[in-house]
């Protein structure tokens, strides 16, 4: 089983960096004439350099949406919310230097996302928790569709689903008879170049489901979405296996971070 991150609320404040400031001492009142003194890390000025540029950020957005922004600057509105006392570009910025785009942000392993400074564990939570919404977003949106007519947006499910898993996952998604999506599994979780596969399992979930058609998909952590002979032969088999039972094999789709490829377009089943 899956161990769940804790939540944000059972985290000890010293791994959050929400709570970073909630044991700074109180300070004395100033007197008149005594000057504040200069921020620093431990004292925050009470107008730091950053809100000024938030409220700017933000205005950006609301008056012209995301093309107005940079990628690291929608980075930082949603790290606003996150670590509301901190500078977060520095942090925005490193977290593309480090995995590449926004993609490769929210579909970071946490391990991984907690490597950058800055980012804690209820953080990199939270970014997970966007990437799973997106991804229920665009499931939703499959939903009860022809699959087949509606192929840009299969592709771009797998994608935001499995582009940056570091291991590789086999998946189906099950059709019914007007080839509409009736549900979405992943079937085996492998290593780093390998997934096993067993053909009568497939056949006998879309029996179970009673599907009339399935599109295969797995991904290549490697990035490289070119379908090895292990894959054209595992597919093969499973479509000999499903059509005398009167299940369609309609395509097998290999997703990579640079791409995809379609076994089918590629004339390999």
């Amino acid at each position: 089983m899956t161990k769940v991150p804790p939540l944000l609320h059972d985290l000890p404040e010293a791994e959050d960096e929400r709570g970073f400031f909630a044991d700074q001492p109180a300070r004395r009142p100033k007197a008149k004439a005594e000057r504040a003194p200069a921020p620093s890390p431990d004292r925050p000025a009470a107008e730091a350099h950053y809100h000024g540029h938030r409220d700017r950020l933000r205005a950006r957005y609301r008056e012209n949406g995301d093309t107005a922004l940079a990628d690291y600057e929608l980075l930082e509105l949603l790290l606003f919310r996150l670590i509301p006392r901190r500078d977060t570009k520095p942090i925005a910025k490193a977290l593309l230097d480090r995995f590449g785009t926004l993609s490769g942000v929210l579909g970071a392993p946490i391990g991984l996302l907690t490597e950058v400074k800055g980012v804690g564990e209820a953080v990199a939570l939270d970014l997970k928790l966007t990437a799973t919404i997106a991804h229920r977003m665009l499931k939703s949106e499959l939903k009860g569709k022809t699959v087949l007519s509606s192929w840009s947006q299969v592709i771009d499910y797998c994608h935001a689903a499995m582009a940056h898993e570091t291991r590789e996952q086999f998946r189906i998604l099950f059709l019914d008879k007007r080839n509409a999506l009736i549900a979405d599994e992943v079937q085996q979780t492998g290593t780093v170049d390998h997934t096993p596969v067993y053909p009568r399992e497939v056949v006998r979930r879309a029996l179970e489901l009673s599907a009339t058609a399935i599109i295969l998909v797995h991904n290549h952590p490697s990035g490289d979405p070119t379908p090895s002979r292990a894959d054209i032969d595992m597919t093969k088999t499973i479509v000999e296996t499903a059509k005398p039972l009167g299940v369609t094999v309609h395509d097998h789709i290999i997703i990579g971070r640079e791409g995809h490829a379609s076994l089918k377009g590629l004339r390999l089943m």
